[in-house]
């Protein structure tokens, strides 16, 4: 980044200033694009409103693309759309990255059913790609009607600075059909998309949002078929990882204070931290290895399992595994969130996604029981049974079918109701069942946990259960119908 873009992060950058940002100094070369719009007449110039090119980041070799809200508000038309098209297919045959800053105002009225055909033809290219590259989309301004369906198919999208916003319909079109009265940020910005999930990531600037989609770079692959590159490993400081684990099932915590105790350097980039926080869902460093961190998170709804969690985890989970990331999973979890408005909202649906997911997936999946595990969220959250290569469990973890003051609820139900002191002898009972039914070395000593661990030895099993399988990928699942 050149030192006059670093001296004003704050200010809005032309297209050519936002891919010189994204780029390394001095390795961006612009794409000729002498096409000009049938239909705009004197207003039409070279790349009709996107500027193009071909760039390195870190030294990798990526394709990348801005479009220019100054010229027709971004609006895409016939031209437009065969630039953007080209830097995908180009994107494809060289089977690295592409990025796009979209700032556009949907499709060009004055271009009709072309500029309609555009976008169909950009869409084509994304599903074309998807699994094969990785795509981000960097969001600086409005994204409106297709200029918005464009980021939502690619891997990642970013939201960066104060202007950007992604509707279908603008505020203009939902006052007259609706008679809603609602502004632009208020419809479709950050802060609604970041708890929706349709944004991943928030950037305060566009500097900012440039430098992030640099960061997740470094997590990924050039392609599908290639690893990411190791980093030397560093040690994470501070505390051990039970240090900040209560032994109390129902007392909350943060379980990324957990994560950061066990991958490298403590550093980790979390994906949709503000959508379906009950689930924590980040990429990190172990051991120099790029992995993916899935986790249930105590400190947000006990960490139960919801539609939006489910929903979250499952597209998290497919994306490490279309790029090759190696899953670990921390569970901690009493169950799914039980009650009529989830099962409203298709939690059986939503659930069955992230079985699905973990299910297909081929990339090493190392779980860790961390404190509770129940119920079918104990298995949704990769259990040995739906594939998981190694499970290790806490000596102080508890896992079954439910607690043990439930479970001797149901199943000591009378007895407890005769006694002289029911609430003594449900705990009696219940101390009873968790040494017969829900210590871990009860489910290590039938198969179900490879080996129960020190907390203080988490990252080097899990490092060295990577390493063990460094290199091997299950035979990809066969093409099957996924739940939607």
């Amino acid at each position: 980044m050149s030192l006059a873009l670093a001296a004003r992060p704050d200010e809005r950058l032309s297209p050519l200033e936002r891919l010189e940002v994204l780029c390394d100094p001095g390795s961006l070369s612009l794409l000729r694009t002498e096409v000009h719009s049938r239909r705009m007449g004197e207003r039409a110039r070279p790349g009709d409103g996107v500027v193009a090119g071909a760039g390195r980041i870190d030294g990798r070799a990526v394709f990348c693309f801005a479009q220019d809200g100054a010229f027709a508000g971004g609006s895409l038309g016939e031209a437009h759309a065969d630039t953007v098209v080209r830097v995908h297919e180009l994107a494809g045959r060289a089977r690295v990255p592409v990025i796009g800053f979209v700032e556009s105002a949907g499709a060009r009225m004055q271009e009709g059913v072309a500029a309609l055909a555009g976008y169909g033809r950009i869409f084509r290219q994304h599903v074309r790609l998807s699994g094969q590259v990785p795509q981000i989309s960097i969001v600086c301004g409005a994204a409106a009607g297709g200029g918005s369906y464009g980021p939502a198919l690619t891997d990642f999208v970013i939201m960066a600075g104060a202007r950007a916003c992604m509707f279908l319909t603008g505020p203009g079109v939902v006052s007259r059909v609706t008679s809603e009265a609602v502004d632009s940020q208020t419809l479709g910005g950050s802060g609604v998309h970041e708890r929706n999930g349709v944004c991943q990531l928030v950037a305060s600037t566009e500097v900012d949002g440039a430098l992030l989609a640099r960061d997740v770079l470094d997590y990924l692959p050039q392609n599908a078929g290639e690893r990411v590159a190791r980093w030397p490993a560093v040690e994470p400081s501070g505390a051990p990882p039970d240090a900040f684990v209560p032994r109390e099932e129902r007392r909350v915590y943060d379980i990324r204070d957990v994560v950061r105790a066990l991958v490298d350097g403590g550093r980790l980039l979390e994906i949709s931290p503000r959508y379906a926080r009950n689930v924590v869902c980040a990429l990190a460093r172990l051991d120099g290895r790029a992995i993916g961190v899935l986790a249930n998170q105590p400190g947000y709804l006990g960490g139960v399992l919801d539609a939006g969690a489910s929903q979250k985890a499952a597209r998290f989970v497919r994306t490490c595994n279309l790029f090759g990331l190696p899953l670990v999973v921390l569970v901690d979890t009493p169950g799914f969130l039980p009650g009529s408005s989830q099962e409203r909202a298709g939690i059986i649906r939503h659930g069955a996604k992230l079985v699905h997911a973990f299910a297909e997936a081929s990339v090493p999946r190392v779980t860790v029981l961390v404190r509770k595990a129940f119920g079918g969220a104990y298995i949704a959250m990769n259990s040995k049974d739906l594939g998981a290569d190694f499970v290790f469990a806490w000596p102080s973890v508890r896992l079954g079918v439910m607690s043990a003051i439930q479970a001797v609820e149901i199943i000591h139900r009378r007895e407890i109701g005769a006694a002289r002191d029911p609430e003594r002898t449900a705990q009696r009972l219940a101390d009873a069942y968790t040494a017969e039914h829900l210590a871990p070395g009860v489910a290590s000593g039938e198969g179900f946990v490879d080996e129960v661990i020190a907390p203080s030895a988490t990252r080097d099993r899990v490092a060295g259960a990577l390493a063990s399988l460094e290199g091997h990928r299950r035979e990809p699942a066969p093409a099957r119908n996924i739940p939607l």
